[in-house]
C-alpha cells in the first residue's frame, strides 16, 4: 500500500531530489522547455507551476511571494541568447564586468551599464518581469507534457519535453529530421521497383493497342466454305 507517499523519489535523496527540480526549472525558465524523462517531467510540473504563481503575486507587490519563490527556486545567472555569441568571444576580464559589477555584487535585469553593451539577468528577474507578465490573464496550466516517440540511450526510459505554453514553435518553422540509413536505402529499394513497373507497362501497352487494332478490324464478308457433311454406311443407297 502507498499511504501518505504522494512524491516520486526518482531513486534519490531528499536534498538531491530538490537540488534536481530545482535546477531543472531554473532550465525550464531560461530556456522555455526543456528535455527529460517522463518521470522527471511529471514531478516537475507543479512545482514550476507553483513558481509562476508566486511570481504573478510577486509582480503585484507581494513580498513574501517573493522571498518565498527566491527561497525555493535561489539564483542563477545567466546570458540572454541574443548576447551569447558576443559574450563567447569576450576575455575573461570582460566576462567578469558582465557577470558582476565593483561591488562584487551579479547584475540581474540584462541592461546595459555604463560601457558595457549588456549584463546577465537572473532567473527570478525574467520569471517575475517577462513569465509572470505572460500568463496575467491565465489561472493555471502554464506548462505542457509532450511525449516523445524516442526512449533514452542505455535503459530506454521513456523521454519527454516539458515547455511553457506559447513557447511552442510552428510547424512551418521546425526543420525536418533527416532520414537515416537504413531509409534511404529502403526508399531507392521502393523507386527502382517503381521505375521497373513503369517500363514493364510502357513496353505492354504497344502490343496491347496492337491487338485491339486487329480485334476492331472487320471481318470479310464473304462466308467461309463448309466442309463436306460426313455421311455414314446407311445412308448410301445401292446403285
Amino acid at each position: 500500500m502507498r499511504h501518505r507517499l504522494a512524491f516520486r523519489k526518482l531513486g534519490r535523496t531528499m536534498e538531491h531530489r530538490k537540488a534536481l527540480r530545482r535546477n531543472q526549472a531554473q532550465s525550464l525558465f531560461e530556456h522555455g522547455q526543456i528535455t527529460t524523462t517522463l518521470q522527471k517531467a511529471k514531478d516537475l510540473r507543479p512545482f514550476a507551476e507553483r513558481m509562476i504563481t508566486l511570481a504573478k503575486k510577486a509582480r503585484q507587490g507581494d513580498l513574501g511571494a517573493r522571498r518565498r519563490l527566491q527561497s525555493l527556486l535561489t539564483e542563477r545567472f545567466f546570458v540572454p541568447v541574443e548576447h551569447q555569441d558576443e559574450y563567447d568571444n569576450m576575455s575573461n576580464a570582460r566576462r567578469r564586468a558582465v557577470r558582476r559589477s565593483r561591488s562584487g555584487r551579479h547584475y540581474r535585469t540584462g541592461e546595459g551599464k555604463g560601457s558595457l553593451p549588456f549584463t546577465v539577468m537572473a532567473i527570478s528577474h525574467r520569471l517575475i518581469n517577462e513569465i509572470a507578465e505572460r500568463y496575467e490573464d491565465r489561472e493555471g496550466g502554464y506548462t505542457r507534457i509532450i511525449r516523445l516517440a524516442k526512449t533514452r540511450l542505455g535503459d530506454q526510459g521513456a523521454q519527454a519535453v516539458l515547455q511553457l505554453v506559447g513557447e511552442e514553435e510552428v510547424p512551418s518553422n521546425v526543420p525536418k529530421p533527416a532520414k537515416s540509413a537504413r531509409r534511404r536505402r529502403i526508399d531507392a529499394r521502393y523507386a527502382a521497383v517503381v521505375k521497373s513497373g513503369k517500363k514493364g507497362r510502357a513496353t505492354a501497352e504497344p502490343a496491347k493497342t496492337e491487338a485491339s487494332q486487329e480485334a476492331s478490324e472487320p471481318q470479310d464478308s464473304e462466308p467461309a466454305e463448309k466442309a463436306p457433311e460426313a455421311t455414314t454406311s446407311d445412308e448410301i443407297q445401292p446403285e
